[in-house]
C-alpha cells in the first residue's frame, strides 16, 4: 500500500531498501538507549524533576516509534513469506494497531517537545517562581492529559484514516505545532538576549542565565533532530494519501524504507543528546554501568 502498482509503472525510480540487519540494529539501539534514560531517571532521585519527567515522556515516544517500525517490518516479512495476507481481517486489525502506535508516537513526541519548551520558558523568565508554577504534581497532571489526548486521537485517526475529515486535521497539526514551538523558541531567545544585557552586571544571575540558556539550546537541538527525522516520513504519508499516482510523488515514496529508518535514528540520537548535555545523567549512567560490572 506504500506505493501503488500504477505509480511503479509510471516512474523509473528504483525503490531503496534498507538491509534488515541495519534496520533491526538501529531499532534495538533506540529502544535500549531510551530504556537506559528511563531507568536512570527512576534510580536517581535528583532527577525527579518536571524537566526530566518531560524528557522521559519524549523517550517513551521515541521507543514507540522504533517499536512501530520494527513491528511493521516484521509484518512485511511475514507477508512475503506467506504466513500473513495483506487483506485478511486479522491483518487489517494488526495494521490499524500499528498505525495507532505510529500516530501515538508522533503526537507524543510533538506534545512532549511542547511541554519541554514551555518548561524551559518558565525556567528562564520566571526563575524565582518556577517551583511554585511547575510543581511535580502539575507536571504529572500535564503528562497524564497529554497521553490521554494522544491515545484517544491515535485510536480515532487509525480507525477513520480513510476519511478526509480525519486526515486533513492530522496533516495540519504537525506543521502547526512545529510552527508554534519555533515561535516560542524565537520569542524565548529574543527575550533572553535582552534580559541578559540588563543583568550583565550581576555575576550570579549571569551564571544562572547561562545554565538556563544551555537547557534552551539543548531543546533546540531536540527540535532540529525531530524535524529532520520525522518530516520526511510525514511527507510520505501526505503524498501517499493525496497524490499516489503522480510519478514525482511515487519517486519520492520509493525511499520509504529510508524515511522509516530516520524515525528510528531519532530514537538513537535523542538519548545521546541527553547524555552529552546533562552532567547529572552522565554521572548516573556511569554509576549504573559500574554497578553492573
Amino acid at each position: 500500500q506504500n506505493i501503488s502498482e500504477f505509480s511503479l509503472n509510471i516512474t523509473d525510480c528504483i525503490q531503496v531498501v534498507v538491509p534488515e540487519e541495519v534496520f533491526f540494529t538501529v531499532a534495538a539501539a533506540g529502544i535500549l538507549e531510551n530504556l537506559l534514560v528511563l531507568l536512570a531517571v527512576v534510580r536517581n532521585k535528583n532527577l525527579h524533576l518536571p524537566m526530566y519527567f518531560f524528557i522521559c515522556s519524549l523517550a517513551i515516544s521515541d521507543m514507540l516509534g522504533s517499536l512501530y517500525k520494527t513491528l511493521e517490518n516484521i509484518f512485511i516479512i511475514l507477508c512475503k513469506m506467506g504466513y500473513l495476507t495483506r487483506r485478511g481481517d486479522f491483518e487489517k486489525k494488526l495494521d490499524d494497531a500499528m498505525d495507532s502506535m505510529f500516530i501515538l508516537s508522533l503526537l507524543g513526541s510533538i506534545f512532549s517537545l511542547l511541554a519541554i519548551a514551555a518548561d524551559r520558558y518558565i525556567t528562564i523568565f520566571y526563575a524565582l517562581r518556577y517551583h511554585n508554577i511547575m510543581t511535580l504534581r502539575r507536571a504529572l497532571a500535564i503528562l497524564a492529559i497529554i497521553w490521554m489526548f494522544c491515545a484517544g486521537s491515535s485510536i480515532a485517526i487509525a480507525l477513520f484514516s480513510y476519511e478526509a475529515a480525519t486526515v486533513i486535521p492530522f496533516t495540519i497539526l504537525f506543521p502547526l505545532m512545529m510552527f508554534f514551538i519555533l515561535c516560542l523558541y524565537v520569542h524565548m531567545f529574543l527575550l533572553a538576549r535582552a534580559h541578559a544585557k540588563k543583568i550583565a552586571s550581576l555575576p550570579t544571575s549571569t551564571v544562572h542565565q547561562r545554565t538556563n540558556m544551555k537547557g534552551a539550546i539543548t531543546l533546540t537541538i531536540f527540535l532540529g533532530v525531530f524535524l529532520c527525522c520525522w518530516a520526511p516520513f510525514v511527507l510520505h504519508i501526505l503524498l501517499a494519501r493525496f497524490c499516489p499516482h503522480n510519478p514525482y510523488c511515487a519517486c519520492y515514496m520509493s525511499i520509504f524504507h529510508v524515511n522509516g529508518t530516520l524515525i528510528m535514528c531519532n530514537a538513537v540520537i535523542d538519548p545521546m543528546i541527553f547524555a552529552f548535555r546533562s552532567p547529572e545523567l552522565r554521572s548516573t549512567f556511569k554509576k549504573m554501568f559500574c554497578c553492573a560490572r
